[in-house]
């Protein structure tokens, strides 16, 4: 149990707290959606203006949206237009969000600035929209790659751009080891993802030569040559979870921390410096240092001292590495203290972390958003919990729900379970002081599977001898093993609604009687089980005793099953399905 504990600690779920959200009428107020929330990268001439964007804002509630838009940086400048039919949703009003991108006055590089759009009275208000350009293109000057003597080990850099292009690639050295590759989906919003790739067909240490010729682009600077490094090593290979950081906080905020991982994509071991990380010169506000006893950069932000405006600086990582010492550059945008700011669509259940979805009663829940919490994070210690967590209190249909964690961008809450189902509204208050309305949708049930984020798409999940379900490739050693049939899995979940005999919002979970779902839901294991005919009835499904909020779910292993090291789970009740998950089974 102390790994599903670490795991939901990771999750910001408190280890002290695991031991122990419709409307009933329509909205009366408007509520604010936009088309878009992202704008670029665009690709922009040195020295020129971009082209300038219209993002369509429409009213899902009632009464009359009253817009206004304000920007981060000055090259930046949105207005708000006079309302037209939408082009799209017929029939429908739109206000368009003009953004006019001014940046002839910048030099090559990524920039990115916010354009927050307004309205005091909606709900769902205020949003940003993250604008990102290019100046001088996103095509790279030079590339230089690093690759393990492991035989077809791959590496790659990526770069977006607005048109789809072609790419020549040649090697003058080291035979056939360089590609361009188109890298993956992109949306309308007219950025194409690439990415220049080296993969290992066999070579020895060494330093190797090539070049990609790119053709094709709207953009006449992206269509050049570029040369390509590629070093193959037998030494260890630093990658970084994070290669920048980019953070919003208020002047009188508690310093903020920040972990960068740092791992090795090459053979050999690792070893970060005795002191590994150091700061560019000049940034007060900012420190570095090695998280005791782990390969974790803890980077922490103070905005206490700073006056609201830009900052910029460097966080340097010197390891054994190959490829040497490695830089991260950290922007901080500091505001002015206010109240809190519930981010739109930020109420998530804490299983999938996914917006936009509907929310189980009893759910473990998060609310992200800024200004949430001006001190430093605190966890409630003991049950049941209270609604009210250091002045801070989660308001779901105006109604206070239990906390149990609380930070400047996070607050994790559990959805009453008396909540009314169908849209409702989910705000913050933060000493008093109330925060905006964003909108939630809230059903008696909801399933969501927890997963392992070390193990992305494996559920949570614990076999009979205590171990867990992964593949050997996991590296937990003893502690995991496929599952084999006859076993009884314990899977957790989160979202699974009442139980008989009910619970207390906010309390933990009885021992005796067992807290029950009823009716239970199926078990579904196997990518080609229906759910209609392959499911499997468990032997348990109900609130794990002494904790809140968490359903776990009791069922063996049949006979008949589909084995492998990526197995799908999943459970339903009857049309209503929750996320698969994946297991290891023997």
């Amino acid at each position: 149990m102390n790994t599903l504990l670490s795991e939901m600690v990771r999750r910001s779920l408190p280890i002290a707290l695991l031991g122990l959200c419709s409307l009933g009428a329509a909205f009366a107020q408007p509520r604010l959606r936009l088309s878009e929330t992202t704008v670029g990268p665009v690709s922009v001439a040195v020295g020129a203006n971009g082209p300038a964007r219209t993002i369509d804002a429409t009213n899902a509630g009632s009464g009359s949206l009253n817009l206004s838009a304000a920007s981060s940086v000055p090259w930046i400048a949105p207005t708000i237009g006079a309302p037209r039919t939408c082009s799209i949703i017929g029939g429908s009003t739109c206000i368009p969000v003009q953004i006019a991108l001014n940046t002839t006055s910048l030099t090559r590089g990524i920039y990115t600035g916010i354009v927050t759009v307004s309205d005091p009275n909606a709900i769902d208000a205020p949003q940003t929209i993250t604008v990102t350009v290019q100046v001088g293109g996103s095509v790279p000057d030079a590339a230089t790659l690093f690759l393990p003597t492991t035989t077809g080990a791959t590496t790659r850099t990526q770069f977006f751009t607005n048109s789809v292009i072609q790419g020549t690639p040649t090697t003058t050295s080291g035979g056939n080891w360089l590609s361009l590759a188109f890298d993956g989906a992109s949306s309308f919003a007219f950025t194409l993802p690439y990415a220049i790739r080296a993969t290992n067909p066999g070579l020895a240490e060494g330093t190797y030569n090539g070049s990609v010729a790119i053709t094709g682009s709207t953009f006449a600077p992206d269509n050049k040559t570029v040369p390509v490094t590629l070093n193959v090593t037998s030494r260890p290979i630093i990658a970084l979870s994070q290669r920048s950081l980019r953070l919003r906080l208020a002047q009188t905020a508690a310093p903020q921390s920040n972990f960068v991982n740092c791992t090795n994509d090459g053979l050999g071991t690792l070893t970060l410096a005795e002191n590994p990380a150091s700061v560019s010169a000049g940034a007060a506000w900012l420190t570095a240092n090695r998280f005791p006893g782990t390969n974790f950069i803890q980077i922490d932000v103070n905005p206490s001292s700073l006056s609201p405006g830009s900052y910029s600086a460097t966080v340097t990582i010197n390891s054994n590495a190959a490829n040497g010492a490695q830089t991260v550059p950290v922007d901080l945008q500091v505001i002015p203290a206010g109240p809190p700011q519930v981010s739109a669509g930020g109420v998530v259940d804490n299983a999938t972390f996914a917006g936009n979805d509907e929310l189980g009663r009893g759910t473990i829940a998060a609310v992200f958003g800024e200004q949430l919490l001006m001190t430093a994070p605190v966890a409630a210690t003991s049950l049941p919990l209270q609604t009210t967590l250091s002045g801070v209190r989660v308001l779901v249909n105006n109604q206070p729900a239990p906390v149990y964690f609380a930070s400047y961008g996070q607050i994790n809450f559990q959805i009453p379970f008396d909540a009314p189902e169908g849209l409702t509204t989910v705000a913050v208050e933060r000493g008093g002081t109330r925060s905006n309305l964003t909108a939630v949708r809230i059903a008696n049930r909801s399933p969501r599977l927890l997963t392992f984020g070390n193990f992305p798409g494996y559920g949570i999940i614990v076999n009979q001898d205590g171990t867990y379900p992964l593949p050997a490739s996991a590296g937990l050693g003893a502690a995991a093993r496929p599952a084999r049939s006859g076993d009884t899995l314990v899977v957790y979940a989160l979202g699974l609604g009442p139980t008989v005999p009910t619970v207390a919002s906010g309390a933990g979970a009885p021992t005796s009687p067992l807290a029950v779902v009823s009716p239970a839901p199926g078990v579904v294991i196997g990518a080609n089980s229906i759910a209609q005919v392959d499911s499997i009835v468990p032997d348990f499904v109900g609130l794990t005793p002494n904790f809140v909020g968490l359903y776990q779910i009791n069922v063996r292993v049949p006979a008949q099953v589909e084995r492998g090291n990526a197995v799908p789970l999943y459970i339903n009740f009857g049309a209503q399905v929750s996320n698969r998950v994946n297991l290891a089974i023997q």
